[in-house]
């Protein structure tokens, strides 16, 4: 009986040792596309960030045909932070029903493409966006602050 219970403790120390920990931050870019539904773009060592871009994608949803312009938003995500950046930019757009997510270090600001095409923008999109935006963030215990484009 001894031997049995120092087997199975000294296997549990060798699986909690040596189990995976969490995801690391990739070093690449990563581009995660849904098609008719989403597609992101996540700055190297933002994958972290799928999940909150997932849930979000699922609230807001894809069936408006609205288009809205794109919104910046600063998040303060613990997660991400303990990979090196205390915070990361997130530009979202919805155009013809289909969401387009752009998640970039501060660093790399500039590069935070503009979606918009021109053409008409639905406020009330733009207000539907913020809002589930915000939801989400604050469910997750997430920090979000929506930005306002000069």
């Amino acid at each position: 009986m001894i031997e049995f219970t120092t087997l199975t403790i000294i296997c549990i120390l060798l699986l909690l040792y040596f189990r995976p920990g969490k995801t690391p931050p990739l070093k690449n870019s990563l581009v995660i596309e849904h098609p008719g539904k989403y597609h992101a773009t996540l700055a190297a060592q933002l994958n972290l960030a799928q999940p909150l871009i997932e849930a979000l994608a699922q609230q807001i949803g894809t069936g408006h045909t609205n288009n809205s312009a794109t919104l910046y938003f600063e998040v303060r995500d613990k997660q991400v932070r303990a990979h090196g950046a205390e915070f990361y930019l997130l530009a979202i757009t919805q155009r013809n029903g289909m969401l387009y997510f752009e998640a970039s270090s501060p660093q790399s600001s500039s590069q935070v493409s503009d979606t918009s095409s021109g053409g008409e923008y639905s406020h009330a999109a733009d207000a539907h966006i913020i809002k589930t935006v915000q939801e989400v963030a604050q469910s997750r215990g997430i920090r979000i602050k929506h930005l306002e484009k000069n």
